[in-house]
């Protein structure tokens, strides 16, 4: 039991951690992306896929728990490897290491923590409609626990806000790089590291993440220039 528990909270094992857990968060990231580009096909697409999700209670639960395991696993892993990391060094800030470190490398533990405030309000905005935005657009509403469920309303009225649309934008690009890198780092931790494959591997987690950016602001920018209303 204590060797097993030690294989587990070793500096290997955490990483091993987080990349698994981030091949959940991953496939969540794409999938969501996948359905949310449905508002394209107009309000019956987009809405049918929402009900087709809340009919299935216990797929959409047993997703959730999933999804929520795995982003535990992947901030209790990334929290621990951090503070060890801190801990190992005789300087906090090394400005070698600063200044030849890639901008997502050196933003990707704040940029986990913009994500999470992100998902937070995400949730609030377009799932329980809360009010988090001093919005008339959001006045008609409609939660998606309710009997009747219109998302392409929801979405189209919640980006009309451009304030609203422009920190989406902003957080799909923090999204993007920390994709980028994490898609990176979770190859390097399953084992990709014949230096054939590196270039490869570099090359499609960042396509990966520029992929995604695009996909996501896609959404929030048709409404302002009006292409989905």
């Amino acid at each position: 039991m204590s060797s097993a528990k030690n294989v587990f909270t070793s500096t290997l094992g955490l990483k091993a951690q987080m990349a698994l857990s981030g091949v959940v968060l991953i496939g969540f990231v794409l999938v969501h992306m996948l359905g949310n580009l449905q508002i394209f096909l107009g309000p019956e697409a987009l809405n049918d896929y929402a009900e087709l999700l809340k009919s299935n209670k216990a797929v959409l639960w047993g997703a959730r728990l999933v999804l929520l395991s795995s982003i535990g696993v992947h901030i209790f892993s990334a929290y621990t490897l951090t503070m060890r990391s801190r801990a190992a060094r005789k300087q906090r800030y090394d400005q070698k290491n600063w200044l030849s470190s890639s901008y997502a490398v050196r933003t990707m533990r704040w940029g986990g923590v913009i994500l999470l405030l992100f998902v937070v309000y995400h949730l609030l905005h377009l799932t329980v409609g809360a009010p988090v935005t001093p919005d008339k657009n959001m006045a008609s509403f409609i939660p998606n626990n309710a009997n009747q469920i219109d998302v392409y309303n929801n979405v189209v009225r919640g980006f009309k806000n451009p304030f609203v649309s422009v920190f989406y934008i902003v957080a799909q690009g923090a999204l993007g790089l920390h994709l980028a890198h994490g898609v990176w780092s979770m190859m390097r931790t399953l084992g990709v590291t014949k230096s054939a494959w590196i270039e490869k591997a570099q090359f499609g987690a960042l396509g990966f993440g520029i992929l995604i950016t695009i996909g996501n602001c896609s959404i929030p920018l048709a409404v302002l220039f009006g292409l989905v209303k």
